[in-house]
């Protein structure tokens, strides 16, 4: 593993109602992943939950006891025999997509997934569309207290720095889909 990327895992994936706003925990990440394949075409309503309505309190509260990443809609679902992971940089400046292969060749490009699925005849089927390398937005909001973070002159975030104390603090990830504007 490079030393500037953290793994952590997922501690929970969220999808914003869109009617009510409220937050709904999705159960597994095959599920949200569906959610997020047809967002756009068909928003999230806390109706899709099995006895869950808009009346029902949140499931999770928007807040900075843990960090949030803002997915974006309409990436494709993981394709069959392969598994997309997603690293945080070191910095918290933003995540990194990978996908490992069937083989359990890590790909990190669409070249190189184009390369592997010529290679493997098992694969033929597979197109480079239902692979998409883009990576959810760190909330700035909910990066931990321990993580200093540098403005630039122009008041945008160019540049985050880790200090050395907290590092070993322990923090859930959740994944959200927020509604388009």
């Amino acid at each position: 593993m490079k030393s500037g990327l953290i793994r952590k895992s997922i501690g929970a994936y969220a999808v914003q109602c869109e009617a009510c706003l409220k937050w709904r925990l999705i159960d597994t990440e095959e599920e949200y992943e569906e959610i997020r394949s047809r967002f756009i075409e068909e928003p999230f309503v806390c109706s899709k939950k099995a006895d869950v309505s808009c009346e029902d309190p949140t499931d999770i509260e928007y807040d900075d006891t843990r960090t949030w990443a803002a997915d974006k809609p309409n990436i494709p679902k993981t394709p069959k025999g392969f598994q997309r992971e997603l690293v945080l940089r070191k910095d918290y400046s933003k995540m990194d997509a990978y996908y490992t292969t069937p083989s359990g060749k890590k790909v990190r490009a669409l070249t190189e997934v184009a390369t592997y699925l010529r290679s493997d005849p098992d694969c033929k089927d597979l197109s480079l569309s239902e692979f998409n390398f883009a990576v959810p937005k760190i909330m700035p909001d909910t990066i931990p207290a321990h993580i200093d973070r540098k403005v630039s002159t122009n008041g945008s975030n160019k540049k985050m720095k880790t200090s050395n104390k907290g590092d070993e603090q322990e923090r859930s990830w959740n994944f959200q889909l927020s509604l388009p504007i």
